[in-house]
């Protein structure tokens, strides 16, 4: 008997980290094919490129509404409900911006992807929760990164055929599908160490506080709390620039919408090998400085350059820098003592949603002050503020 319970958790987790890089993995497709899907749609639809642009701001605002209610979600439904509800919700969007005869459609399709793909971020840190939580998430994402590489070679390679090339984003919606089923049967009711209906404590009452009053400490959790929510903004602020903008830029070096829909991979390519890698650590330096300094040399080959293939090895090296920042950042978040780790999960949403909102806005609203080359200079004073606020000497944590 004293084996079968740390078996049965083992076997739990496992099947948890499968399901989660079923979800991470389809989002990875969505995500990394929306660049091409802009491009295309702005093509297909007769629209500007910035407009529909709109679809990065549909998909933050899914992340937003969900960061409000998540915890209340959490409360109410089991995890492995609000995993099947996401995935439902944000298969239905993928197939809105495949088929989408008009821009209200393709937006209304950006907000569902953004509402059920906020579900997934919600419950993911908090399945594959535990001390080897930032691990875990860098796997899966490394798999969904993976996944991702394939969506621009789909787009492009079938665009090229004559249909749509928008069209291969249904090749995401069987896997959601599946993966509801397979949620809706198993059972994982609440986030870990604690009941669905027991509140959430602000501070932590058994923190050692020899010298420090409830007050301090309650000043504290908020003040690490905000530092870890503006990492992850940071982070995912950076990686969105580059989801959103990569086939853009591309296109604006000189290549037909097809050709640069096909060379858009390199970015996901780079981010698939950066997080099978994992977090670089390097001396008594935080992982995000190494990384970041890859996605800083990366940018400056996007940005100065302007032949197709400097911007592709640019898109590649800086998918290898900015990799393991989203994935480093988030652990770190959940992990911060004092606050439960769904409400925690929902700050991390939060912090998403905020920077796709303002990140792909801005660097559009430059490119339209400047040239697009020039415009993706705005990565580097972000880079700069996560490591002023990323660098901690090693015996810190292990998370950051």
């Amino acid at each position: 008997m004293s084996t079968e319970a740390p078996v049965r958790a083992g076997e739990q987790a496992r099947r948890d980290e499968v399901r989660i890089g079923i979800g991470l993995s389809s989002m990875g497709f969505v995500l990394a094919g929306l660049g091409a899907c802009i491009a295309i749609l702005a093509r297909d639809l007769d629209e500007p490129t910035d407009r529909l642009a709109l679809l990065s701001s549909g998909f933050a605002l899914g992340l937003l509404i969900v960061a409000v209610v998540g915890p209340r979600i959490l409360r109410t439904w089991p995890m492995t409900t609000v995993l099947a509800i996401g995935s439902v919700v944000c298969a239905f969007g993928t197939v809105l911006l495949a088929l989408a005869p008009v821009y209200a459609v393709a937006i209304a399709g950006g907000l569902c992807v953004g509402l059920g793909g906020a579900l997934l971020v919600l419950v993911a840190p908090l399945m594959l929760d535990g001390p080897t939580a930032a691990a875990r998430l860098s796997r899966v994402n490394a798999v969904a990164s993976g996944t991702g590489i394939l969506a621009p070679l789909a787009i492009g390679a079938l665009d090229s055929l004559g249909p749509t090339g928008r069209l291969a984003m249904l090749a995401a919606a069987p896997p959601l599908v599946a993966l509801a089923v397979l949620s809706r049967r198993a059972q994982r009711p609440h986030p870990p160490g604690r009941p669905v209906d027991t509140p959430v404590p602000v501070l932590i009452d058994s923190a050692p506080a020899v010298g420090l009053g409830r007050r301090w400490l309650g000043r504290k959790v908020a003040l690490d709390v905000g530092l870890g929510w503006l990492r992850v903004v940071l982070a995912v602020a950076v990686e969105f620039c580059f989801v959103v903008w990569a086939v853009a830029r591309l296109v604006d070096s000189g290549l037909s919408t097809a050709t640069a829909a096909v060379l858009g991979s390199a970015f996901p390519i780079g981010m698939a090998v950066g997080r099978a890698i994992g977090p670089i650590r390097w001396r008594g330096w935080s992982p995000v400085v190494p990384s970041g300094l890859l996605a800083i040399l990366g940018t400056l080959l996007v940005s100065l350059f302007d032949a197709p293939a400097a911007v592709a090895l640019g898109l590649a090296i800086a998918g290898l820098g900015v990799a393991p920042l989203y994935p480093v950042t988030l652990a770190a978040l959940v992990a911060t003592p004092g606050l439960s780790p769904a409400r925690l999960s929902a700050i991390g949403a939060l912090a998403s949603g905020t920077a796709i909102l303002i990140a792909p806005a801005a660097l559009a609203g430059l490119a339209r002050v400047v040239d697009l080359r020039t415009a993706y200079l705005v990565t580097l004073p972000l880079l700069i503020t996560l490591f002023v606020l990323s660098r901690r000497p090693a015996r810190a944590t292990a998370a950051s």
